[in-house]
C-alpha cells in the first residue's frame, strides 16, 4: 500500500470495459449459487477489488485531465468514460440485488451494517435503463462547461488571469481595481451566456427526463438520491433555509455594516465583499512551497495521525495547488482506491484562499485517509455528501491556532475574516439550493426569467448584495460562476449544513480539545458506513433542521465576531 510510488509516475490503462462487465456478471452469479457465507464473503472483496481498479484508472484519467485540459489524450479518455460509466449501472444493480435477495443477506448485513443495503436500495431506486443515454449526454455538457471555464484568459493588470488569478484583485486595495477586476470577471460570464443558457436549459430537460424515467415529477427526488438522501428530504432543507433566513442574514446584513464603517464606504457592494479590512486582508507569509512546508509543520503538531497522514501526502506527490494555464478551474479532494491515496487539486492565488485549500481539501483528505484505513470495504470509503463537508470545514476551524505560521502578524485578520465568511456564505449556499429546487421544478422558465429568479434569491438571502455600472450582474447573472449547479445538482446545500456541524465543532474545541478531536476522528474514521442522522450522533452533532439548530450553532461564532467589531471600533 505505501511502497515508494509518485502519482506523476503511475501507469494509466484504459480499462477494459467488456472484460469488466463480464466480470460483474461472473460475480453476480456466484452471489446466486453461494452454497456459504464464505462463498458470498469472497465474491463481495473480489467485486470491490475490480471495482476499486476501475475506479482509480477512471480518477487517474480524471486528475491528469484536470490537471491539462488542453491535453487531448486524457480529454479524449474522460469522454470515453462519460460513455462507459453509465453502462456499468445495470450490472452493478444486478450484483447488489442478487445479494439483496441472497439467503445469507443477514450475514453480509452483520458484516457490513445495515447501510450496506441501504446504500444498495440507492443504486436501485436510481437505477433505469432509458437515463443511460441521458447520463452520457449529461456527461458531455458536463465536460464542455468545465473546459469554458478552464480556457478563461482574462486580460487584466497587464496579466493573462484564469478564475481563480482574477479573484485576487478582489481583495486589492484600490477600489476602483476592485471594480474593474469584477467587472472583468462579470464580463467573462456575460461572453458566455448565450452558450451558457443552453448548457443549462438542456441539463434541466435531460434530468428531469431522467426523473420522469423513474416515476418522478422533476429531477428533485433524483438528486437527493443521488447526493444518498436517506432519512431527510426536501420538507427538511426547506426547513433549514427558513432558519437561515430567519437568524443568519440579519447577521450577515450587520457583519456587512461594520465592513462598510471600517472601509469608510456607504455600503459594501459585491466588489468590496473580500476586502475586509481597510489597511489590508491577511496575506499568506510565503509562497506556495512555504505554505505546504508550514502545513507539513501544523498537522505534525495537530496528531500523530495528521502528521502521518501529511507525510503520506507530499511523499507520493498527492497535491497540485499551484495555479497554471490549463488547469481546471475548480479545487477538490478523490481517492486513488487501489493506492488507499487521497489526491487534492486546487489553484493558490496568494489569498487567504491557500490557508483554506491546505485545511479544507485535506480535511476532506484526512478524513479518505482514515476511512480507506478503517472501513472494510471501499463503499464505506467516502462518506455521504451532506457529511463529507464538516470534515473539511471543522478541520479548517482546528487550524485557527495555527495561523501564525501562514500569516505571521495578520494572523487575527485570517482568523476574523475567515470566521466572517464561513458565515456570511451560508446564506448564499441555501440561495444555491432553492434555485435549482426553482429551475427544476419550473422548467417552463426561460432562461432569462430563470436568472431572474436568482435576482430575487439575492433580494431575499443577501439584501446587502448591490452592484455598481453591472447589469449583467443586477438581473441574476452571478449565479453562473457556481459549477455545483452545472455539474453537481443539489451538493451545494451541503456546505451550508456542514457550516452548522463545523461551528459546532468550533464551540466544543474551545471548551474541551481532547473531546473535540476525538469526536472528530470518530467522523473520519466511520466513513459512509452510518447514514447521516446516525453520523451526526456518533459525532455528538446537533441535527439541523430541527426548530432553533441553527441559532444555537453559530451562537459561540456570531458572539466571538461581534465582540471582535466593537474591538475594532472603539
Amino acid at each position: 500500500m505505501d511502497q515508494e510510488w509518485k502519482f506523476s509516475e503511475l501507469t494509466y490503462t484504459r480499462p477494459e470495459i467488456d472484460s469488466l462487465k463480464d466480470t460483474i456478471g461472473r460475480l453476480t452469479q456466484k452471489v446466486e449459487n453461494a452454497d456459504s457465507w464464505q462463498a458470498v464473503l469472497d465474491t463481495i472483496a473480489e467485486h470491490d477489488t475490480v471495482m476499486k481498479h476501475y475506479s482509480t484508472q477512471y480518477v487517474i484519467a480524471h486528475i491528469r485531465n484536470t490537471l491539462n485540459t488542453a491535453d487531448p489524450f486524457y480529454e479524449k479518455e474522460m469522454e470515453w468514460f462519460a460513455e462507459a460509466n453509465p453502462t456499468l449501472s445495470p450490472l452493478e444493480v444486478a450484483f447488489t440485488e442478487a445479494l439483496s435477495q441472497s439467503r445469507f443477506r443477514d450475514e453480509v448485513e452483520q458484516k457490513y451494517g445495515k447501510q450496506f443495503f441501504v446504500q444498495a436500495d440507492l443504486q436501485k431506486r436510481m437505477f433505469c435503463e432509458k437515463n443511460i443515454p441521458l447520463i452520457q449526454q449529461e456527461s458531455r455538457l458536463k465536460l464542455e462547461y468545465q473546459k469554458m471555464m478552464a480556457s478563461c484568459q482574462i486580460e487584466f493588470d497587464g496579466k493573462t488571469c484564469n478564475l481563480y488569478g482574477i479573484q485576487k484583485y478582489f481583495e486589492h486595495e484600490d477600489r476602483s481595481m476592485r471594480r474593474d477586476a469584477f467587472k472583468a470577471y462579470s464580463d467573462f460570464y456575460r461572453a458566455h451566456e448565450d452558450r451558457l443558457e443552453e448548457i443549462w436549459d438542456e441539463l434541466i430537460r435531460i434530468r428531469n427526463e431522467m426523473g420522469r424515467n423513474l416515476g418522478f415529477a422533476d429531477f428533485i427526488p433524483l438528486g437527493y438520491l443521488q447526493q444518498g438522501r436517506s432519512d431527510y428530504g426536501v420538507e427538511e432543507v426547506a426547513s433549514f433555509r427558513e432558519q437561515v433566513r430567519q437568524e443568519l442574514v440579519p447577521l450577515c446584513s450587520r457583519l456587512y455594516e461594520a465592513q462598510a464603517k471600517r472601509l469608510g464606504i456607504p455600503h459594501v457592494m459585491a466588489y468590496d465583499e473580500k476586502r475586509v479590512f481597510p489597511d489590508g486582508n491577511a496575506k499568506p507569509a510565503g509562497d506556495d512551497d512555504f505554505m505546504v512546508a508550514r502545513a507539513k509543520e501544523m498537522y505534525h503538531e495537530m496528531s500523530p495521525e495528521t502528521g502521518e497522514f501529511i507525510d503520506f501526502m507530499i511523499r507520493h506527490e498527492l497535491m497540485d495547488l499551484k495555479n497554471k494555464p490549463g488547469k481546471a478551474s475548480t479545487g477538490y479532494m478523490t481517492d486513488l482506491m487501489d493506492y488507499h491515496a487521497p489526491f487534492v487539486f486546487s489553484c493558490f492565488n496568494g489569498t487567504i484562499f491557500d490557508m483554506q485549500v491546505l485545511t479544507h481539501e485535506l480535511g476532506h483528505a484526512f478524513a479518505g485517509y482514515m476511512a480507506m484505513r478503517s472501513q472494510p470495504i471501499s463503499d464505506y470509503y467516502s462518506e455521504s455528501t451532506d457529511i463529507a463537508e464538516i470534515h473539511s470545514m471543522s478541520m479548517e476551524q482546528f487550524a485557527y491556532p495555527y495561523a501564525e505560521r501562514f500569516f505571521g502578524a495578520d494572523a487575527d485578520k485570517y482568523r476574523f475574516a475567515h470566521l466572517q465568511e464561513a458565515l456570511t456564505f451560508v446564506p448564499f449556499g441555501v440561495a444555491v439550493d432553492e434555485f435549482q429546487h426553482i429551475c427544476y421544478a419550473h422548467p417552463e422558465l426561460t432562461p432569462k426569467e430563470r436568472t431572474y429568479e436568482w435576482h430575487k434569491l439575492e433580494e431575499k438571502y443577501m439584501p446587502w448584495r448591490s452592484y455598481e455600472d453591472d447589469p449583467f450582474m443586477e438581473r441574476g447573472g452571478y449565479w453562473y460562476h457556481k459549477l455545483h449547479i452545472f455539474l453537481y445538482p443539489f451538493y451545494y446545500i451541503n456546505y451550508t449544513l456542514t457550516t452548522m456541524g463545523a461551528m459546532e465543532f468550533k464551540k466544543k474545541n474551545a471548551d474541551n480539545h481532547e473531546k473535540a478531536w476525538a469526536d472528530y476522528m470518530k467522523l473520519c474514521k466511520v466513513g459512509g458506513s452510518m447514514s447521516y442522522l446516525e453520523t451526526l450522533r456518533l459525532a455528538d452533532l446537533s441535527v439541523p433542521f430541527e426548530d432553533g439548530a441553527v441559532k444555537q450553532a453559530v451562537s459561540y461564532a456570531a458572539q466571538i465576531l461581534e465582540e471582535q467589531i466593537r474591538g475594532m471600533e472603539s
